[in-house]
């Protein structure tokens, strides 16, 4: 009976529509024993714990007899009517409890962010802005029978704020809404809106909605389904588990329509492919919203067709009366609540079509000019008003995109040039990639393939060949003569196996979705074999790399003890070709997929990646240590092997473990991100620290495992500053 308790404990968990951190709370239990019960973890749990469950889940007393049975305790009095036997046959349900308990994690997460990012964007402070909208014009709508489906034909009212946005969706019978409005207007928080608004209200079987940033989508080369499938794993490494019928846990939740997508930004999708984008969407008939600027839709529609079945609204302005009611109520209050508004607001009263009430009409402006002049004592909005100054309303909103920065960044370590400058860099690069994913893991993309080897041996060379020559000095009495050779051999070595991985198995090394499980059952399989194939060509890169450079003339000692012969080059290439190769397989086998609840930021992802690489790089090492010795035990002789082989061997399982590293996202990340662009004056030496500040202050906003600005206006601004102080 021990083995149906898990399956029984997850059951009713999700009939009662808990995650698993929502019935330890209720029950007053750790989530670890909850998660250990249903994985079957524990198969001895005491009775007081399965009677908290039983009172947090709300079981009948004849459930509750199948509950305590099933941990092989005597229940107080079964009722007659309920036997061990009569519990229900789990196998059957096994999947879909899987998938039910996937979705509910992730529904978990995503409200647990999603609020914590409104609370960081300050939309609750003190009081969201006003978010309306109208009814779409008929051009940009389906027909009223295509979106209610089996329903009445009359047209719907979708005229709503902010409030109604979930009623106004589940009163469309399609399940499909785009939502338009120019920059700023506040779609985006409209979309969070959306989605905290429907976790709340849905049930354990509705679809969960998750934001995705429909900006990286390339319609002509990846299927929606496919891309929603990649962002989910991106965002959530714990969906790579696997599924049903062997597919991940994000692509089974994705193709049995447990994901509702909600896409934004639909007019950043690469200028030439909106076209191709929106007649993707109309081949499925995925219930959505979708967000988008007016004029980029509005061109699609026109080169193709409307969104099929979707309903469609436009997002209004503020009105000066909306003015009015917020800006007072976010000063500080000094004097009169208010009163350095004042100016202002009677301006835009008597001038409502004048260039200041223009700027002030989306959520976006406002919340900038409430940054800086009401959360900052020493700045007064009166200045809005010099003509001189301000005399069209672009140079108003470039004012307050130039000023966001500098007054964010106002009284702190760094100057703000300098703060400015980095970020412009970061804007820029994002620009070039075209995109607005900050991923730390990109940071060395753009940048040849040749030159990401030679940057990669370079650092990798410093760091491993230094410690090498000295060790090797000390025991050869060679001193620093050495260390040309070293770093010569350390640096084409590691460029090699740089170019090798970059030729074998792509030009992006991503973050690793996995951690190292180091007890269980070892699983030997296609990865084995797909990472024994990779790592035997990194291998014989490695070894090649070494040879070369002693044929080349560096003094490297390690390869100089097999002799410089051609056979002994190629020997050395083959054999620890097979050594990496065995050693990357085996590595795989004690991979397993990160937890599902774990929850996902960047520097979380980033930190994950780390421990995940320092102990793959170590075996590595200490694989490369062990072979060296070994062969040179067989060249010389047990004794010479065992002085010199585990000497030097050391020394080149230290390179060998760096070189493995670099061949990775977390590596590629240090060698560029962390030493490359900060030499280069691109990037601060503490760039977590950067980023993580510019979060907290409110330039970036994180995304899953990803940063993006605040806003797409924003980055534009800070690319174009950087570029024109780079020209001058």
């Amino acid at each position: 009976m021990a083995s149906q308790l898990g399956p029984m404990v997850r059951r009713f968990r999700l009939r009662a529509g808990l995650t698993q951190e929502a019935l330890a709370e209720r029950a007053k239990l750790a989530v670890r024993t909850v998660r250990r019960l249903e994985t079957g973890e524990q198969t001895d749990p005491r009775v007081g714990t399965m009677e908290a469950l039983a009172d947090a889940l709300d079981l009948t007393p004849g459930e509750r007899v199948e509950l305590l049975t099933a941990t092989g305790a005597q229940p107080p009095q079964a009722p007659p009517e309920v036997t061990p036997e009569a519990t229900p046959a789990v196998p059957a349900v096994a999947v879909d409890d899987r998938l039910a308990d996937a979705a509910n994690q992730l529904a978990y997460e995503l409200r647990t962010r999603l609020r914590r990012e409104e609370e960081q964007r300050q939309i609750h402070d003190p009081v969201p802005l006003p978010v309306r909208w109208r009814t779409a014009p008929t051009t940009l709508i389906d027909s009223w029978r295509n979106i209610r489906r089996n329903g009445p034909v009359d047209p719907l009212d979708l005229d709503g704020e902010l409030d109604r946005i979930v009623p106004i969706y589940r009163g469309i019978g399609s399940g499909r809404l785009v939502v338009l409005g120019r920059a700023g207007s506040g779609k985006s928080v409209l979309a969070i809106r959306f989605v905290l608004g429907l976790l709340d209200v849905n049930g354990p079987a509705d679809p969960v909605p998750v934001i995705f940033s429909v900006g990286s989508w390339h319609p002509g080369t990846t299927p929606l389904r496919d891309w929603l499938t990649e962002q989910l794993l991106r965002d959530h490494p714990g969906l790579a588990a696997r599924g049903p019928g062997g597919s991940s846990l994000a692509a089974a939740l994705v193709e049995t329509g447990r994901i509702l997508p909600v896409l934004d930004g639909f007019d950043e999708i690469a200028s030439g492919l909106h076209r191709a984008a929106l007649a993707a969407l109309n081949t499925t008939s995925l219930p959505l919203l979708v967000t988008s600027r007016v004029d980029e839709y509005r061109a699609a529609v026109a080169e193709t067709d409307v969104l099929t079945s979707a309903g469609a609204v436009v997002l209004t302005d503020l009105a000066v009366a909306d003015l009015a009611d917020y800006l007072p109520r976010t000063t500080r209050k000094r004097g009169p609540l208010g009163a350095v508004w004042e100016p202002v607001l009677a301006e835009v009263c008597e001038h409502p079509d004048g260039d200041l009430a223009a700027v002030l009409t989306t959520p976006l402006m406002v919340s900038l000019a409430r940054t800086i002049y009401s959360d900052t004592p020493d700045h007064d909005p009166a200045e809005l008003l010099d003509t001189g100054r301000f005399g069209t309303r672009e140079a108003i909103e470039r004012h307050l995109l130039g000023s966001f920065v500098p007054t964010v960044y106002d009284h702190q370590v760094h100057d703000v040039e300098r703060v400015r400058h980095w970020l412009g860099f970061l804007a820029h690069h994002l620009d070039r990639l075209g995109t607005h994913d900050l991923a730390w893991w990109q940071l060395g993309n753009r940048m040849p393939g040749w030159l990401r080897m030679v940057v990669s041996g370079v650092v990798l060379g410093a760091v491993a060949g230094l410690p090498a020559a000295f060790v090797i000095g000390l025991i050869q009495g060679a001193g620093l003569a050495a260390l040309p050779g070293e770093l010569l051999a350390v640096g084409m070595t590691v460029g090699l196996a740089h170019g090798a991985v970059l030729a074998f198995g792509g030009t992006v090394f991503e973050p690793s979705r996995v951690r190292i499980q180091l007890r269980g059952r070892r699983r030997f399989g296609v990865v084995f074999l797909r990472r024994l194939a990779v790592g035997l060509a990194v291998g014989v890169g490695l070894g090649l790399g070494l040879g070369v450079a002693t044929k080349v003339g560096a003094s490297f000692w390690i390869v100089g003890q097999f002799g410089t012969t051609t056979r002994t080059v190629v020997l050395f290439g083959l054999v620890f070709g097979l050594i990496w190769g065995l050693a990357w397989g085996v590595v795989a086998s004690f991979e397993v997929p990160v937890d599902i609840s774990s929850a996902v930021s960047p520097l979380a992802l980033l930190n994950a990646n780390r421990r995940t690489v320092v102990i793959q790089s170590l075996i590595f090492g200490v694989v490369t240590c062990l072979g060296y010795t070994v062969m040179l035990s067989a060249l010389h002789g047990v004794s010479s092997g065992l002085t010199y082989g585990l000497t030097y061997g050391l020394v080149l399982g230290l390179g060998v473990g760096l070189g493995a590293a670099s061949l990775t996202a977390w590596g590629t990340w240090m060698v560029f991100a962390r030493v490359w662009l900060p030499v280069n004056g691109r990037l601060p030496w503490s760039l977590p620290a950067l980023l993580e500040d510019a979060y907290r202050r409110g330039v970036l906003r994180r995304v899953g495992a990803v940063y993006q600005f605040r806003h797409a206006r924003l980055q534009d601004h800070l690319m174009h500053a950087y570029r024109t102080r780079r020209e001058a």
